[in-house]
């Protein structure tokens, strides 16, 4: 088989797995191939034989079959099947598989290989959160007993927000376990496991640079996902673009490949293959097995081999070799975002990186150099990251080019710290302390720019279709000297297909949505101004109105109105950190402002918005004697939409007489369900049924399928 045929076929592979994201997708393969294969001899005269197309067409078929082969499935005694009251206290007993790390809401979070349940003998991976302490000295491969409240994942209730449920599923869970206490079934310590080793380094090179110094330098070493990082540094390095700093992968690689060629150049070469491959392999234990380490694994071994056999390495077939064989182990890994990050990124520099440093040959190779990495990586990566999160870092070159030398001298001498920790913990404390400054600098590099005004700008979320013709117009760039010589059309192309959209959308659309919250948030948004309602928790900020604004790509927002008098200061000033807030009204004085076209009155607990000839009110956890006092009295107008968080009473009802009805809740009293069906007036309960969305054209709908769809893509 021809290196052409071998790679059409790896192709084939890849794109059948891609094409699960579609109904159908692997028969569009197919009819491909089959195209291809009376066409393409026509039109292109290099072209393979018109068996290898048909060939390729069925591979993308069988491999889209191998997708939906290998998507867990949970199995007729797995613990998800057990599911009671929510409340409910069981006992799940198993063997912990993952090492304790820190979760956001400060709680001890593991995986458990469940086998009983309540005396009841069950399968199945479960995602277990305990308290801090009760995690405490947990380690993998324990057998531990754990007390709490077993429950269903939740799905995305609100548009861009996280599916909990697709996230578990991908990883082959199912359940969730909120645990209270853990008792456990073994109390003597393994002499070994790689989780001791990645303990030694950690510990002996937090000891003399501390915290978050050394969390950082041992995640550089051995990556975020082996490390306890804290969130605060590992927000900051993502904002500005500097998450695969925090991803062992392929420059770890090269460091270790590099060091270790180069210190036994003067043995043979069965000993530097032999010893290279080893640490490796050692590497690939202590990160463990995450898609963009073995990735860089298995191109590093494709180097090693190529030493052994003098014969010269190929980079392009190389990465398509390792994507080929990564998949064929683990085909769910082609909708990682690490694995399509990682292998973009290497592409992009195996392709980009070169007629980038012959346009800058101005400028001596090390700085071209500097400036073209980052360049080609970001080049490559971004359309995927518009797709997914809708942001584009600003300073991210600027950041990237100036904190390569700080990476890489914190990246080697870590490496060189893990090493001398194995054989004397002093020694690698002494090495790591002599990081602080370069460890120092970064981290001050990072919050600079994180300060800085417009660090990242939210554009808004691209379709499907959006991504592939960008990629393809860089295919095209890359491929085609024609394009080659016109890399600046390209470029305007690219990103008007990307902000022209955009633009349109957000200047056109005049909408209303009331997300899936525990109380009452509001988003208008009239043709480029946007009107925010929020009481202001620091989770319903975190978790669901900045993820929402950041798909719509909204930076500014023109009216924020706090529902809660009470409401945190602190929550407001991390909302206008992240976003501008031109003009901010509380509900503690009565008050009538005009947004747009939208008029809105404030009277405490009750907010009235007259939108398009509609009135909406909202009734914010108002007491029962004060809506009884309310609606006797008659202060309550004729509305078209009631929306409360809380409870609302019966008499509120039937003189607002609504037409459609909104709790920003789970439950809902069953007088008022009765009554609502009574009067024919729907009830939607965000918590369940999702975010709400209204347009003067569409009037209501749910948000739930569209959530559904996109977690389908990732």
């Amino acid at each position: 088989m021809t290196q052409m045929n071998a790679a059409i076929l790896c192709l084939a592979f890849i794109a059948g797995l891609l094409s699960t994201a579609f109904v159908g997708g692997g028969y569009a393969i197919l009819a491909l191939g089959i195209v291809a294969s009376v066409f393409a001899k026509r039109l292109w005269r290099g072209s393979p034989k018109s068996q290898v197309w048909l060939i390729a067409g069925l591979v993308g078929l069988l491999a889209s079959f191998y997708f939906q082969a290998r998507t867990p499935q949970p199995a007729a005694n797995d613990i998800s099947q057990f599911f009671a009251n929510e409340q409910q206290v069981v006992t799940v007993q198993g063997k912990i598989t993952s090492m304790p790390r820190l979760t956001r809401s400060q709680r001890g979070q593991f995986w458990l290989t469940a086998s009983w349940l309540d005396g009841n003998r069950v399968t199945g991976k479960v995602y277990v959160t305990v308290p801090l302490l009760q995690a405490t000295g947990l380690y993998p491969g324990q057998k531990i007993a754990v007390t709490g409240v077993l429950y269903q994942p939740a799905t995305a209730v609100n548009p861009g927000g996280f599916d909990f449920r697709a996230y578990l599923a991908r990883e082959g869970t199912f359940a969730g376990l909120s645990g209270r206490q853990v008792e456990a079934q073994e109390q003597e310590t393994p002499r070994w496991g790689w989780w001791k080793i990645r303990q030694k380094i950690v510990r002996s090179q937090v000891r003399w640079l501390g915290s978050p110094s050394g969390p950082l330098v041992s995640s550089m070493v051995m990556g975020g996902r082996a490390v306890d990082l804290p969130y605060d540094i590992r927000d900051r390095f993502v904002q500005v673009g500097l998450a695969h700093a925090l991803a062992a992968s392929g420059f770890q690689t090269s460091l270790i490949l590099g060091a270790i060629l180069a210190l036994l150049r003067r043995f043979s070469v069965m000993v530097q293959v032999g010893f290279a491959g080893g640490a490796l392999i050692l590497f690939l234990g202590l990160t463990g097995l995450q898609p963009s380490v073995i990735r860089a694994v298995v191109m590093g071994f494709a180097v090693l081999v190529a030493i052994g056999t003098k014969r010269k390495v190929k980079p392009l077939g190389s990465l398509l070799a390792a994507a080929t064989l990564l998949l064929l182990f683990n085909p769910l890994w082609i909708w990682d975002l690490g694995f399509q990050l990682s292998f973009l990124a290497t592409l992009g520099l195996i392709v980009t990186v070169p007629p980038i440093v012959k346009h800058l040959d101005r400028l001596p190779v090390t700085i071209a150099t500097l400036i073209a990495v980052p360049a080609a990586a970001t080049l490559w990566t971004l359309p995927l990251q518009l797709q997914v999160f809708g942001v584009v870092p600003l300073y991210s070159l600027i950041v990237n080019i100036l904190s390569t030398p700080l990476i890489a001298i914190v990246s080697v001498g870590g490496i060189v710290s893990a090493i001398a920790s194995l054989i004397y913990p002093l020694a690698g404390s002494a090495l790591a302390w002599l990081l602080y400054y370069p460890t120092h600098f970064l981290i001050k590099l990072v919050e600079f720019f994180t300060q800085l005004p417009g660090n990242s700008i939210a554009v808004g979320k691209i379709s499907v279709l959006q991504l592939l013709i960008v990629y393809s117009l860089i295919v095209l760039a890359w491929l085609q000297p024609w394009w080659q010589k016109r890399s600046w059309l390209v470029g305007i192309m690219a990103i008007g297909i990307v902000l022209i959209p955009m633009w349109h959308a957000k200047y056109t659309v005049f909408r209303v949505t009331v997300l899936a919250t525990s109380e009452p948030v509001l988003v208008l948004q009239d043709r480029g101004q946007v009107l925010l309602v929020n009481s202001c928790n620091s989770n319903t900020v975190q978790f669901s109105i900045l993820p929402f604004l950041q798909q719509q790509g909204v930076n500014h927002i023109d009216w924020a109105i706090a529902t809660n008098s009470q409401t945190s200061r602190r929550c407001w000033e991390e909302l206008n950190q992240r976003l501008s807030v031109k003009n901010f009204y509380t509900s503690t004085e009565k008050q009538t402002l005009v947004a747009g076209d939208t008029k809105v009155q404030i009277d405490d607990d009750l907010l009235q918005l007259e939108i398009k000839e509609q009135t909406w009110l909202l009734l914010n956890n108002v007491a029962p004697e004060k809506q009884k006092q309310l609606a006797s009295t008659k202060q309550l107008p004729r509305a078209q939409v009631l929306w409360w968080s809380g409870e609302v009473l019966e008499e509120v009802v039937e003189v607002v007489k609504p037409k459609v009805a909104i709790a920003s809740a789970a439950d809902v009293d069953s007088p008022i369900i009765s009554l609502l069906n009574q009067s024919k007036i729907p009830l939607s309960r965000t918590l369940n049924d999702g975010a709400m969305q209204w347009t003067p054209t569409e009037g209501f709908k749910t948000t739930v399928d569209e959530v559904e769809n996109s977690a389908a893509l990732l």
